[in-house]
């Protein structure tokens, strides 16, 4: 089994978290565009809950943040997205109250982590086999592998006028 087939616990859950304590700080600033706070409901009780992952893509013109649940394929804050949408979202300096999200699609993951691989080729290798992917980019089954990881794009909320 392998340690992402189940929620972290003990020494590697507080490893893990340490980051939200950071940006409650008010030092999501140290992160950059690496790392996202999310903040969102629990699906069942309503509580709010907070979680803080790796952004796999960030484009500062529109601005947009796109996040994989890497943990276990469909951790808990993801179901809890695909039931509510998020509360805020805050990446390096910038906080998005109530901002909007997305689904991709499997083509679109795809497109994302190739990406992804090509500009962190040493993050990938440790991402990689945690969604399951083959090696090499050529290989038939990556498409495959794509439409089975959980991604999602954020983007601050636009009100109209």
């Amino acid at each position: 089994m392998a340690v992402t087939d189940r929620k972290p616990r003990g020494l590697l859950r507080i490893l893990l978290r340490a980051p939200i304590r950071l940006y409650r700080a008010g030092l999501g600033g140290l992160f950059g565009h690496r790392l996202i706070y999310i903040a969102h409901r629990g699906r069942r009780t309503g509580a709010r809950r907070e979680v803080v992952v790796e952004t796999v893509r960030y484009d500062p013109a529109v601005p947009a943040a796109v996040v994989v649940a890497a943990w276990g394929g469909t951790p808990d804050w993801y179901r809890n997205l695909r039931a509510a949408p998020a509360i805020e979202v805050r990446l390096g300096r910038q906080r998005w109250p109530g901002p909007d999200h997305r689904h991709l699609d499997a083509a679109e993951t795809h497109r994302v982590l190739l990406a992804y691989r090509r500009a962190h080729p040493r993050a990938w290798k440790r991402l990689a086999p945690l969604l399951g992917f083959p090696a090499d980019p050529a290989d038939p089954r990556w498409p495959e592998v794509a439409a089975t990881v959980n991604a999602i794009a954020f983007t601050p909320h636009v009100t109209s006028s």
